[in-house]
């Protein structure tokens, strides 16, 4: 695999590369964006075996010229032929631009933007907020996700885009809010509205949609505010943090040989009293709250599949 040394343009991530794995878990929702990205350092041995995936990733600026394929598993794999999302749209606005992780597999571009566009009637909101989607080339990230490898995985804000056009620094810099109580066992009654449950719903409702990930405050409040069709209740799954955003992840694309499918979420809506206990355990509920996150070990480019090298090496 051949190096490639692109390191003119700014990238995501570069300021936090290593402030990030310092601040908490439920923090990294809220870090700041700059206007002034500055550019990674060239790597001393990039084609050293043991080089980590994400060194190499994360300093890729453009995505590779092929035909769009999702590669691997959503934690394990990488992105050829991604799609940019437009950073803005009539009824979305990407944030966090200086991150670079607005692209994706170009189903989740369309996804995005069809719930974008239908969120004035099944919300009530001007538009949705777009966070964390895939790197230029999927793979590992220096900071913050252990999947969003493959182009399937978005963040979407917990909050309506405003009616107004935002301005670069305001996209860098405003912060999301949280709809989750302080003892996290359940959604914040001053905060929590119908919009929210109407624009997880209508992206649980696209067949697209294998999983949507939520605070177990979330989950709770879902099944006890959702009437009439309830059967997109088991798409959402409880999982730590995201109180700020929800995370949705949608299928492998049809045709994708390489691309490894998820284990099918279990039948049932989730919501009783047994499935969401785990969750409001105290143990459980404080394990990412105040306490700093941890390094994750890093995956090399052998831990990935054969053809993330290519994507990895091709113009």
């Amino acid at each position: 695999m051949r190096s490639k040394q692109r390191f003119n343009r700014p990238i995501a991530g570069a300021l936090f590369a290593s402030a990030l794995f310092a601040s908490s878990y439920a923090a990294w929702a809220q870090e700041r964006g700059t206007v002034n990205p500055k550019p990674l350092p060239p790597l001393a041995h990039p084609n050293s075996p043991g080089t980590p995936a994400k060194e190499l990733f994360g300093r890729e600026t453009e995505p590779s010229s092929m035909d769009a394929h999702a590669i691997g598993f959503y934690s394990r794999g990488c992105l050829a032929g991604a799609q940019a999302m437009p950073v803005n749209g009539a009824t979305w606005k990407v944030m966090r631009i200086s991150r670079d992780r607005y692209w994706g597999h170009p189903n989740l571009i369309r996804f995005l933007e069809k719930l974008a566009n239908e969120a004035p009637e099944t919300a009530g909101w001007p538009g949705i907020l777009v966070g964390d989607m895939s790197q230029p080339r999927g793979g590992p990230m220096l900071t913050g996700h252990a999947s969003h490898q493959i182009g399937l995985d978005a963040d979407i804000w917990l909050m309506p885009m405003p009616d107004r056009r935002l301005t670069r620094a305001e996209s860098e810099q405003m912060m999301a809010v949280g709809v989750v109580r302080p003892d996290g066992l359940d959604v914040d009654p001053k905060v929590w509205t119908s919009g929210h449950l109407g624009i997880i719903r209508a992206a649980a409702l696209d067949p697209q949609v294998e999983r949507i990930f939520v605070n177990a405050a979330i989950k709770k409040a879902l099944c006890r505010e959702a009437t009439g069709d309830r059967s997109w209740l088991h798409k959402i799954r409880p999982y730590w943090g995201h109180k700020y955003h929800f995370h949705v992840r949608i299928a492998c694309p049809q045709g994708d040989q390489a691309c490894r499918e998820q284990i099918a979420v279990p039948p049932g809506e989730g919501c009783d009293a047994a499935s969401l206990a785990f969750w409001f355990r105290p143990s459980v509920r404080q394990s990412r709250i105040g306490h700093r996150a941890k390094p994750r070990r890093g995956l090399t480019m052998a831990s990935l599949p054969s053809e993330c090298r290519k994507v990895l090496s091709a113009e």
